[in-house]
């Protein structure tokens, strides 16, 4: 069973993707923000990090970038999923990204492949 970290500061975005991807049999880990969501990988480092881009305390774009810095993480994929794209010019800390609203088909298929670039 692949296991994915959720993060994002709107509770119902995160328990909709929630119940979606766990009923198709994934393990999920939320957090509202960059920083729950390196504390999240302290114990348990996931299979895929699905992140927004626009949050509180610590952004889509830091997140990214601690991540990468951290060798035990820079090797998980990380999907953006936000209504707002990352912008071109910054340094590509992440795998893919999603615009909001996405399609929950398309949303799953982007998490399969990228799951399975993990193992």
């Amino acid at each position: 069973m692949h296991s994915i970290l959720l993060v994002d500061d709107e509770p119902d975005i995160l328990a909709a993707w929630r119940l979606i991807l766990e009923g198709e049999g994934y393990a999920v880990g939320c957090a509202s923000n960059g920083a729950e969501a390196i504390a999240c990988t302290a114990s348990h480092v996931p299979d895929l990090i699905i992140t927004d881009w626009m949050m509180p305390v610590m952004d889509g774009a830091e997140l990214c970038r601690r991540l990468k810095a951290m060798p035990q993480l820079a090797g998980v994929p990380v999907l953006i999923h936000s209504a707002v794209a990352p912008p071109d010019g910054e340094a590509k800390n992440w795998t893919a990204s999603l615009r909001k609203p996405v399609g929950t088909a398309l949303f799953l298929t982007t998490v399969t492949q990228l799951c399975k670039h993990r193992h």
